[in-house]
């Protein structure tokens, strides 16, 4: 495991600690097969939040638009 790995896990396991063990490792897992993908989405909610919008609102919208991208992303083995 990289060390980027191992942090990102630590991570998760700090933010996800109320998230069931099974859901917190496929979270994880999805981010390292693509964390560029998980930034970028990052910094667009905190965009859309800066300029008013909910948290969730910003969430669901952005998520709406790299469904494609997550879906094909919970494809892969």
């Amino acid at each position: 495991m990289s060390i980027q790995g191992f942090l990102l896990k630590q991570y998760a396991n700090w933010k996800l600690k109320d998230v069931p063990e099974a859901q917190r490792e496929q979270m994880t897992n999805l981010v390292s097969k693509n964390p560029q993908l998980f930034k970028s989405i990052g910094e667009e909610i905190e965009r859309r939040k800066k300029g008013g919008e909910s948290e969730m609102k910003a969430a669901m919208e952005v998520m709406k638009k790299h469904r494609a991208e997550l879906a094909a992303l919970m494809q892969e083995k």
